[in-house]
């Protein structure tokens, strides 16, 4: 399983499955925000998940000492974010407030620990070249979120059913990426 094409695959997975929570953040923030300012808040999306990037990549260098089938234990990472997202299902929606760039960098963070407990493992898991192509499937994903993000809120009413319908389907998204990282790390094995 450690082709090139499978780290492209896993790559992409990983990514389009933690980043579907910040899609739609993004895509309503864009909602509530002049059209002159969507570079500046798209840039600040993008510098927010190139810093999730680094430290992802900086916290699983700092595991190189920890057996990879040991590093596939953080799957309870996702699980836990998928009881929690499924307890929570039912609570009032948080309104998305116009700001700018500041707060997109900021929401991105905020959003971005299922992106940690995912990419973490998956950069330490197959080596430097590989967490190179994965680094790279990154920037090539964030590149289309942000483009099909700023395309989104031409249709508004897309983005309120993926508000309304993300309760029910992130938590499953959750629970495959930890079953992800428990195979891609051989915990099992």
């Amino acid at each position: 399983m450690h082709t090139i094409v499978a780290v492209v695959i896993v790559a992409s997975l990983a990514f389009v499955g933690t980043m579907c929570d910040n899609y739609f953040a993004f895509a309503a923030q864009l909602l509530v925000t002049d059209r002159d300012r969507y570079r500046r808040v798209s840039w600040a999306q993008a510098l927010g998940v190139a810093t999730l990037l680094v430290i992802a990549a900086g916290v699983s260098s700092l595991l190189t000492a920890i057996p990879t089938r040991w590093v596939g234990l953080l799957a309870v990472v996702p699980w836990a974010l998928a009881a929690h997202a499924w307890r929570h299902r039912d609570s009032p929606d948080r309104k998305q407030f116009k700001r700018g760039a500041i707060t997109t960098f900021a929401l991105t963070i905020a959003l971005g620990g299922d992106n940690l407990a995912v990419w973490i493992p998956l950069l330490r898991v197959d080596g430097a070249f590989h967490a190179l192509i994965t680094i790279l499937i990154f920037a090539l994903w964030e590149i289309l979120f942000i483009s099909s993000a700023q395309a989104l809120v031409n249709h508004p009413r897309v983005v309120t059913w993926g508000n309304t319908h993300a309760k029910t389907f992130i938590p499953w998204i959750y629970v495959a990426l930890g079953v992800l990282i428990l195979v891609e790390c051989g915990t099992f094995r």
